[in-house]
């Protein structure tokens, strides 16, 4: 694949490498209890926890092979987007916005822009899943293309087993 790219603008939105001054932004990000429910994060004990995490998502931001950002409006974090799987042609995505901002369509305008980024980068394919119920996410990877895959995983996560389905859009 081609490099990414530094910074990926939308209409209303910036994508780029979470700084060290998203601290704060990004906790709250890590330590919502809704986002948790569909995110898979771990449980932190510590406020230490979370500097580890966030540190990890700067250094990820930075990695040219990795494709990882936040998800910006005027300047603050308001999400995230991430690669949790990659192989030669294709990638699986993750993401998350902060309740305070969803249903603005903010997560399809940044999913919508990762897809066309890392199809001008020469991907083949990009995926993302969700837990069986999640008709937000759903529609969300509806709304930028992306169609179901015959594809199921079951996924034990905070005390319980979870249905995970995976829809995916394939370049031209």
């Amino acid at each position: 694949m081609n490099a990414k790219p530094s910074f990926i603008r939308t209409k209303r939105l910036t994508l780029e490498a979470i700084r060290e001054g998203d601290r704060e932004d990004m906790f709250r990000l890590l330590g919502d209890g809704s986002i948790k429910k569909t995110y898979m994060l771990p449980d932190f004990e510590s406020r230490e926890d979370m500097e580890k995490l966030h540190r990890r998502f700067i250094a990820l931001c930075g990695d040219p092979e990795r494709f990882v950002y936040g998800i910006y409006l005027h300047g603050k974090l308001i999400g995230f987007l991430n690669e949790t799987e990659k192989s030669e042609d294709a990638i699986e995505l993750g993401y998350v916005i902060h309740p305070d901002w969803q249903r603005r369509g903010y997560m399809t305008e940044a999913l919508a822009a990762a897809i066309e980024a890392l199809f001008g980068m020469g991907c083949r394919a990009v995926r993302a899943g969700f837990f069986e119920g999640n008709d937000a996410s759903r529609r969300v990877m509806e709304k930028c293309g992306m169609a179901r895959i015959d594809r199921t995983e079951e996924i034990e996560y905070r005390g319980g087993k979870h249905k995970c389905l995976f829809c995916e859009i394939k370049a031209g």
